[in-house]
């Protein structure tokens, strides 16, 4: 029995969806450099194109979006060259490479898009009170070139954005971006429909609000792994029960958990354990533990003898062995 025609339209579609999958990360997850480049080239373009049309037809919405790209081909370049200078070796004098490269400028991504969002906000309001007449057909085919530009680049990333900040903040970017490029066609359309010269500011302080909240977690994140505090994905306690339910292990202390970089977390502790027998065996199966389940890749333990003041406090265990 031949199957209905329309039965083989859903298959069909979710075939086309796993095949662009597959071919966006083949395209940036083994070669990431390309898709910097292709990224770069792209946005670098669309910007000198915004740029002139907002200055031409006096757009505020145009130029602020046309900024906020700019800053966007910056944050390419440096997300591009963190990446590079974190795939560095160690040497004697860095011994842990270049690796925080990618977390110094995931933060330096987030701290410029928050200055031109300021400069977005100051120049819409002024412009609130006596909002000059823009060409709203120049708006729309505009943002709408910048849609496609944004959104394809956001593909590009998108693959790593769960795993490395460093990705996830030019993800952020471009994908912002293409909401806010969505946005200024809808502003053009308005002007079109209605005449009401405002809504080009106005929107343009509509942009600045989207792009600091999208910003802003990506900042807190950035500034917290460099200041070194517990990445976000990772329950220090949690580790810290798991060390004390290692055998022999009477007590942990000075537990501390950082970010190598963007991708990598590391881990000291000291483990109070009497008896030093299996210690060889202790500690490999503590590493691949740790890696399997808390994703951490650079784990250093120090043996102690003697039981001290920290005791490990788990149900079931007395705590005053």
């Amino acid at each position: 029995m031949t199957a209905p025609f329309h039965a083989g339209i859903p298959r069909d579609r979710r075939r086309l969806k796993r095949t662009m999958a597959e071919a966006y990360q083949h395209f940036t997850g083994n070669h990431p450099n390309r898709a910097f480049a292709t990224g770069f080239v792209l946005n670098l373009g669309f910007v000198i194109l915004e740029g002139l049309f907002g200055i031409i037809s006096g757009s505020m919405a145009l130029l602020a979006d046309a900024g906020h790209n700019l800053m966007d081909v910056l944050a390419l370049i440096l997300a591009w060259g963190a990446s590079i200078l974190s795939g560095r070796p160690p040497s004697e004098r860095r011994t842990y490479g270049w690796r925080r490269a990618s977390i110094l400028a995931a933060l330096a991504n987030a701290f410029m898009v928050m200055v031109v969002v300021g400069g977005i906000a100051w120049e819409s309001i002024q412009r609130l009170g006596s909002p000059p007449m823009v060409p709203g057909k120049t708006i729309v085919w505009v943002a709408l070139i910048g849609l496609g530009v944004n959104s394809l680049t956001a593909l590009f990333f998108a693959a790593g954005r769960k795993t490395d900040l460093n990705i996830r903040g030019v993800f952020i970017h471009m994908a912002a971006d293409a909401g806010v490029s969505a946005g200024v066609v809808l502003t053009g359309a308005g002007i079109l429909l209605t005449g009401w010269a405002w809504l080009d500011p106005a929107v343009s302080l509509g942009i600045g609000a989207v792009i600091l909240i999208s910003t802003w977690g990506l900042f807190r994140d950035a500034f917290n792994m460099a200041m070194d505090a517990v990445p976000g994905h990772i329950d220090a306690e949690a580790v810290r029960q798991y060390l004390c339910t290692l055998p022999g292990v009477m007590a942990v202390h000075d537990l501390h958990i950082w970010a190598l970089s963007t991708q990598e977390t590391a881990l000291t502790a000291h483990l109070v354990k009497p008896d030093p027998s299996d210690d060889d065996a202790l500690i490999k199966e503590a590493v691949e533990t740790l890696h399997r389940r808390f994703g951490i890749s650079h784990v250093t333990l120090q043996w102690e003898r003697e039981a001290d003041t920290y005791q490990c406090d788990l149900p079931g265990r007395d705590s005053s062995r």
